[in-house]
């Protein structure tokens, strides 16, 4: 990786990470899914233009089935879920859990794309797994009021991101990458545009709700899918997925830094776990097997 793309991937971290602290702020005020229309929205009108050839317009149209199915597993539900799991968890947590999205990938890549699955890998899964556990073993409360909910929503989120990156690899890897881009997001927008009017707050929403907003989905959305999918292309998908790494820090640092958000040794060991695991499943980090030394006999 070159030191631009370097630049641009702590760059894609912080801004995938600041979506965690807007989303945080700006939905108490807008409500789940008022907010993501806001940000898909808009997202939409700013990526469309980039789909200025009629060759681009007409395989966007071919695959509108396809790219509505995609914007909705991959931004609809999971942006939702996650703006929902923000109204009540810290935004480095919900940013954590999110973090075990690889796993997810890679066991419904296994389950029902054929993805072959190593055998570190299996132990990736579960490191992953008991880093979720150390992370909210004590906050898996289901009775009303309690997080368990907003904490399932989150792993539904990537879930659906699993989903999501198996099946756009398997059926829509052939389409530009500013076709996926402008299309699912499109597809999005127009998807929440009525639940989102009809669930629209009643009460005036403030300017600092609107500006988190309009930086959820200008600086979260459409800037750093451009910056996602330029790295891409100039440093490949396997150093461009350590992004996966980087957010959580950066999402854990802007909410201690902004919203007075603790880091206990709890957090940061479950994040450690976490991470090791992740990086693990995705052979992002390799576990050297021992070859057998075969003795050396002097000739007779």
């Amino acid at each position: 990786m070159s030191a631009a793309d370097t630049l641009r991937l702590l760059l894609l971290s912080s801004l995938w990470g600041m979506s965690f602290i807007f989303m945080r702020v700006a939905v108490p005020e807008f409500g789940p899914v008022p907010l993501i229309m806001v940000r898909m929205g808009i997202g939409a009108l700013l990526l469309i233009p980039l789909l200025f050839s009629l060759r681009y317009f007409k395989l966007m149209w071919e695959h509108k089935g396809s790219l509505l199915l995609l914007g909705v597993i991959n931004h609809v539900l999971p942006f939702t879920l996650l703006a929902l799991a923000t109204t009540r968890l810290e935004a480095g947590f919900t940013s954590l859990i999110n973090a075990t999205t690889p796993i997810f990938t890679a066991l419904l890549g296994a389950l029902f794309f054929t993805t072959p699955v190593q055998r570190q890998q299996y132990l990736g899964l579960a490191m992953a797994f008991f880093g979720v556990y150390v992370l909210s073993a004590n906050r898996l409360d289901f009775a009303l009021g309690g997080d368990g909910w907003f904490i399932l929503a989150v792993l539904g989120a990537t879930f659906c991101y699993g989903i999501a990156g198996n099946y756009s690899k398997t059926y829509l890897s052939h389409l530009p990458i500013r076709v996926l881009a402008a299309g699912s997001t499109s597809m999005s927008a127009l998807v929440l545009l009525v639940p989102g009017i009809l669930l629209w707050p009643s009460e005036p929403i403030s300017l600092l709700g609107w500006s988190n907003a309009v930086a959820l989905a200008v600086l979260s959305t459409t800037l750093a899918f451009l910056l996602y999918f330029g790295l891409i292309a100039s440093a490949g998908a396997t150093a461009t997925s350590t992004v996966t790494f980087l957010v959580p820090v950066s999402a854990l640092l802007w909410g201690y830094l902004l919203l007075d958000e603790t880091l206990s040794l709890q957090l940061i060991a479950g994040m450690a776990i976490t991470l090791l695991g992740t990086a693990i499943a995705t052979k992002l980090l390799r576990l050297r097997r021992k070859t057998p030394v075969t003795p050396k006999y002097p000739p007779l």
